[in-house]
């Protein structure tokens, strides 16, 4: 094949990939342009009249007053776990590490209603934070491990060598190196708290996105007006922390530094470890094995089938991963291998839905179908859409930290032997980029499967899945008919939740003066859920 019809054929495939990663794009921030349209729509009165009641200030003020709580707590918690396990020398630390990201896979709304049915009293402010801090601390957990893993040994060294004390060592040095892998993982748990739905649902704590689903049963234009709240809230959140200060700091793959602590140290870790893992994963389980086993006492017969809800879970699920991994293909290799201003504009605008709850898409996807896409109102199709469109940035993180990862000039070996864009896609580029693949997969499958505020709103009258089938009889007090529901949704998050965990805790292999090797890049560490 000449030069010439090489870079003929480069071309159109770069033209064909814009086109497609315009239309990605566009779709993607679509809903965000419709809630804005849809409240425009009810008329400045109405508007006025939902956002400047006092109710809405009180729920505004909620929001933001949870939502920092959260933020502290799991910065303190996720950074000092991380800390401890990177840096004492524990044993079983691989060991603990996997147990202390199971929380990953326990969705929200079940934490929430295993700790009210322990303690039905507890404050609701506190109650939600407790809830929020046990499922958001991984989040925070697996970047900070991975910076404290990449971190240059020799810094700490000589800091010591200075008659540093650990104190000082950790503000001047350490939390340098840190400080932005602290920053994403609170960000992201601080997006979660703004869009949780069903965990503050069951312990009666209110925010502005338990109104809106409420509204949205009665007036789907109020529900709208409250939806411009939340997202200026979610931009808010994301420039904070993009206004954060960011030192480059020495990193290393190839020495790591010696783990030490007294024995002391040790034992409350691992005490601490205990604690977490029974708080935030060992009390759910087995209030959902208490409940399973009074199966036998309730007279409530089952709705649906446990099995035909499984499976629509899984067949939402799989084709949500399936439909973001296509979709986000085209954005990554665009910004990876063509970086022009227009295609890292394309790459960078899809994370906006990070900061857009899911109860917001759901409105806007409503809008659409209702007002222009008629055969998709209460179809599988719609629930489909708002998982792809929630969850893209999940799986692009991935795959496009696996496209970075992969060296231009291995293609460009393949295409100067004569092969089509194809055949390189096929033999070079997917076997490297696999393990990525399969992390993107499994990132928004474990995140649609928990899902329960867009299933909610948008799954068919007669489609049951086993969040909604869990919400119905937990919202009728049949706890042990909906025990089983739970039980599976666990079941089904943990194995794909265990291979996330393995792929973001990947640990550095330098070879031959290869001081990037197996190290987790920054961007697909600021995302874990």
């Amino acid at each position: 094949m000449t030069a010439a019809r090489r870079t003929h054929r480069a071309l159109q495939t770069r033209g064909l990939l814009t086109l497609v990663g315009l239309g990605v794009a566009g779709a993607v921030v679509a809903p965000l342009v419709v809630v804005i349209v849809d409240a425009h729509s009810a008329g400045w009165h109405e508007v006025h009249a939902v956002l400047f009641r006092r109710r809405s200030y009180e729920l505004l003020t909620n929001t933001v007053a949870l939502t920092v709580l959260v933020g502290v707590a799991v910065a303190v918690v996720g950074t000092v776990t991380a800390w401890c396990l990177e840096r004492l020398a524990l044993r079983w630390a691989r060991a603990w590490t996997a147990l202390l990201i199971l929380p990953l896979a326990m969705p929200d709304f079940v934490v929430g209603f295993a700790w009210h049915a322990v303690w039905p009293t507890m404050q609701p402010l506190l109650a939600a934070t407790l809830i929020m801090t046990l499922s958001g601390y991984p989040l925070v957990l697996l970047p900070v491990s991975a910076a404290l893993r990449r971190a240059d040994p020799s810094l700490q060294d000589v800091a010591r060598g200075l008659g540093l004390g650990p104190v000082s060592v950790f503000v001047r040095v350490t939390f340098p190196a840190i400080r932005t892998a602290i920053g994403g993982g609170t960000l992201l748990a601080a997006l979660a708290v703004i869009s949780e739905y069903g965990a503050f649902e069951v312990v009666r704590f209110h925010t502005l996105t338990t109104e809106i689903v409420t509204e949205f049963s009665f007036d789907q234009h109020a529900a709208a007006a409250l939806s411009i709240p939340l997202v200026l809230l979610g931009f808010a959140f994301i420039a904070a922390e993009g206004a954060l200060p960011r030192r480059r700091t020495g990193f290393t793959a190839q020495a790591r530094p010696a783990r030490a602590g007294a024995p002391l140290a040790r034992r409350l870790a691992v005490s601490a470890f205990v604690a977490i893992a029974v708080a935030g994963v060992g009390l759910p389980v087995g209030v959902l094995v208490y409940w399973l086993r009074q199966a036998g006492h309730t007279t409530l017969p089952a709705v649906a089938d446990l099995s035909t809800a499984t499976w629509t879970t899984f067949g939402y699920s799989s084709a949500s991963g399936v439909a973001v991994l296509v979709l986000s293909a085209p954005v990554a290799y665009l910004a990876v291998r063509y970086p022009s201003r227009l295609n890292l504009l394309l790459h960078n605008i899809t994370f906006i839905t990070r900061a857009v709850p899911g109860v917001i898409i759901a409105v806007s996807l409503v809008y659409l179908s209702v007002n222009y896409l008629f055969g998709l109102y209460e179809t599988g199709w719609l629930v489909i859409a708002a998982y792809t469109i929630q969850f893209f940035p999940l799986g692009l993180v991935c795959v496009h930290a696996m496209v970075t990862s992969v060296p231009r000039h291995f293609g460009e070996v393949a295409r100067s032997l004569g092969r089509g864009p194809c055949y390189v896609f096929a033999h070079v580029t997917l076997p490297l980029i696999g393990p990525g693949l399969l992390a993107g997969f499994c990132l928004v499958f474990v995140t649609a499967a928990t899902e329960l505020t867009t299933t909610l709103m948008l799954a068919p009258a007669d489609t049951k899945t086993l969040a909604t089938q869990f919400w119905a009889f937990q919202s009728e007090s049949a706890y042990s008919a909906a025990a089983p529901y739970a039980l599976v949704i666990v079941a089904v998050a943990v194995v794909p939740g265990a291979l996330l965990g393995l792929w973001f805790d990947r640990r550095p292999q330098a070879a031959d003066g290869d001081v990037t090797a197996g190290a987790a890049g920054p961007q697909e560490l600021e995302v874990a859920r």
